[in-house]
């Protein structure tokens, strides 16, 4: 790779843009539940932060998807999809007392996007580069531009998140680990932008939960922010229209696109390989897995590693990203997510996504699609290659 010792920088107009352009994102949380009162919670305990978030709907099953339920308990059945809109509000306050309060706009920092080092590719530029997703704090990535975007016009982008590795970001990029999992180099040749972060504490981004981390309840939503800031990013880029941005993620990037997604309405197409299954089904309901600092500790301090106490699931997630796209590659050999009870979840959100049917829109009938391939727990050519075409109808990218 080529280093430029020049470092420079996005131009400030982009960061106007940014700050601009937050009064329409549809950053869910901050802008659209405007019911939600969101607190960054520092180093407080876990009992005072949950006496300062917002008041919560329980629901005592999570598969059921077709009822709302009052602060008295009482429930009505999900018929339209305001409806629905009202239960999603619950799903996401039910996900913060789990992961911690989504962060308020007094983090988001100007991103003051720094390019490190550029390279020609034959289909694409791969360009180094660091962003700010709040104070204190940078978040290493690749920023992968195709080369056959005519000037002057803009296509379909992408967040491409990493599994569990310790090269992070560089296996999507097509820089090394599993061929299979070159997810970001394969779109950029097909003409859509990615952008590749590391997921913190990987690759090049060492990060302490306890110290730096201090300030976020989980790893789970400090990368949810992290993601939330690169679609801010995607969404300055020129070449990017930003009502054509959607992610794509295997393992830990698979559960980590469906977090960002519950939280960021910009992303419109929603790509997860080996990314989940209800929490009973996870070995046979043992949760711990999900219990590191990496990812949510409440589960295991709070909610005693006891899936029936844990108040979000997979169903309901699924079914608060419709009307967008979903496209699941779960295989039947997948030993950490039981395909079972993805077919589950699966099912009940078919329930809601059926409330958004629009007989005139030829993607509707495709929005939520379920691969299951005889394969181990990977993210096989033929699966791959039928996400690129969803996500082709999906997003539609200028070729």
């Amino acid at each position: 790779m080529g280093n430029r010792s020049d470092k420079h920088r996005f131009s400030s107009g982009c960061e106007a843009l940014v700050k601009m352009a937050g009064v329409k994102f549809g950053l869910v949380g901050v802008l659209l539940d405007v019911s939600f009162a969101f607190l960054t919670i520092g180093s407080l305990d876990f009992k005072t932060a949950l006496a300062a978030e917002p008041s919560v709907v329980s629901y005592p099953d999570h598969s059921n998807l077709l009822v709302i339920r009052g602060t008295n308990g009482q429930e009505r059945p999900v018929k339209t999809r305001d409806d629905w809109a009202e239960r999603v509000v619950h799903i996401r306050a039910n996900m913060q007392l789990v992961m911690g309060p989504l962060p308020d706009e007094s983090r988001r920092s100007a991103l003051d996007v720094e390019i490190l080092a550029e390279e020609q590719l034959p289909k694409y530029v791969r360009k180094k580069i660091k962003y700010t997703p709040e104070p204190d704090d940078r978040v290493p990535a690749w920023l992968l531009i195709p080369k056959a975007i005519v000037p002057g016009t803009k296509t379909s982008a992408m967040l491409c998140l990493h599994q569990t590795t310790t090269i992070g970001k560089d296996e999507p990029a097509g820089l090394g680990g599993q061929k299979t999992l070159h997810y970001a180099h394969e779109l950029a040749e097909r003409g859509y932008v990615c952008l590749v972060p590391d997921y913190p504490s990987f690759g090049e981004y060492p990060y302490d939960f306890k110290t730096q981390g201090r300030h976020y309840a989980s790893g789970s939503m400090k990368a949810i922010w992290n993601n939330i800031r690169a679609i801010d990013l995607l969404s300055t880029v020129s070449e990017v229209d930003p009502e054509k941005i959607g992610v794509i993620g295997h393992s830990l990037g698979g559960h980590n696109s469906l977090f960002t997604a519950m939280f960021d309405e910009r992303l419109k197409a929603v790509v997860s390989s080996c990314g989940f299954t209800p929490f009973h089904d996870y070995y046979g309901g043992k949760v711990a897995g999900w219990t590191s600092d990496r990812y949510m500790p409440r589960i295991r301090e709070v909610y005693e590693n006891n899936a029936d106490k844990i108040p979000f699931d997979f169903y309901e997630i699924l079914g608060g990203l419709a009307p967008r796209g979903f496209f699941s590659n779960s295989p039947i050999g997948d030993s950490n997510f039981e395909i079972n009870g993805v077919r589950k979840a699966f099912k009940k959100a078919s329930d809601i996504y059926s409330l958004f049917e629009d007989p005139s829109d030829s993607r509707s009938a495709n929005r939520l699609t379920l691969v299951t391939p005889d394969a181990p727990h990977d993210f096989p050519d033929e699966q791959r290659r039928a996400a690129y075409e969803w996500l082709d109808q999906m997003l539609r990218p200028v070729r």
